[in-house]
């Protein structure tokens, strides 16, 4: 099974960088599912972390296998752009930097991803041929996954 991203359906970043993964995954290596869903939810639960904190990006390795890992933040990033191929592995110097030290750093970006990439309301609708990549994703009428309600419309810069 390919690797599954866990993203916030909702951040503004966190929909480019989905979207940048999609158009650059040739070999079709990742599956997503957004924080919001079950799936993610079920994931994180079995890895003892909380299914509401939204400000992780998480990686899951080996998805569905015995030997599924869970990697979290900066390493989850560098993981998924070494693993999309071409330039990409360079970016794997960067893992020269100790984890504390790049999540810190991964901590103050998601400190103010919705201030600076916006947030949606709900979690935007995947194009169709890219659909089946996206796991669980709880479709309302509309198509998007469910948030806490409380944005309306999708927010810009402030």
């Amino acid at each position: 099974m390919p690797a599954v991203i866990l993203y916030d359906g909702v951040c503004g970043l966190c929909d480019r960088l989905v979207r940048f993964v999609v158009h650059r995954d040739r070999r079709r290596a990742f599956r997503f599912a957004p924080l919001q869903s079950a799936t993610a939810r079920r994931i994180l639960n079995t890895y003892g972390r909380d299914p509401e904190r939204l400000d992780t990006f998480y990686l899951v390795v080996g998805y569905g296998t015995p030997d599924e890992r869970l990697e979290a933040k900066s390493r989850a990033a560098l993981s998924v752009l070494a693993r999309l191929g071409k330039a990409w592995p360079l970016i794997l110097a960067l893992r020269v930097i100790p984890s504390t030290i790049a999540d810190v750093v991964y901590d103050i970006v998601a400190r103010f991803r919705y201030r600076v990439w916006g947030k949606y309301a709900t979690c935007p609708l995947p194009p169709p041929e890219e659909r089946a990549r996206f796991l669980d994703v709880a479709l309302d009428h509309a198509g998007t996954c469910p948030t806490d309600g409380s944005e309306k419309t999708r927010q810009g810069a402030s």
